[in-house]
């Protein structure tokens, strides 16, 4: 099971030549990924102030295959995969049927007071693999 949005396209996304500019396309990313950890009942603020973890972002690889325009309705489909102690979101965007990027972002669960990785928490891995 995968959790999707839409993300409208607005004009202020957008460069002179009103195509999407690429840092608000991972703004638009980044955005997905706190609404899907909202759905699960984990929202990052949470993670840190109730649990005292973070899941920073240390990886990133994404690929631009289409062309995004001020008013589309981009479609972007997110699944997760946990590990030990990492998280990897894998990311689906599409426009009217056609891809317009795909790409992945990979997490580590550590400590607020840390600076290395620790387990997943059962609870966390439970609901990030049942979304």
């Amino acid at each position: 099971m995968s959790f999707t949005r839409t993300w409208s396209v607005r004009f202020s996304d957008t460069d002179p030549f009103g195509i999407a500019h690429y840092p608000r396309m991972i703004d638009a990313v980044h955005e997905t990924s706190d609404m899907f950890m909202e759905e699960i009942g984990w929202p990052y603020w949470e993670l840190n102030e109730e649990h005292g973890l973070g899941l920073p972002l240390v990886s990133m690889d994404f690929d631009f295959t289409g062309q995004v325009n001020g008013g589309d309705e981009v479609e972007i489909e997110l699944d997760a995969t946990v590990g030990g102690s990492s998280v990897q979101f894998e990311y689906h965007a599409t426009h009217d049927g056609e891809t317009v990027f795909e790409g992945t972002e990979f997490r580590v669960c550590v400590p607020l007071d840390g600076d290395s990785g620790v387990e997943v928490p059962e609870d966390l891995r439970a609901a990030l693999e049942s979304a």
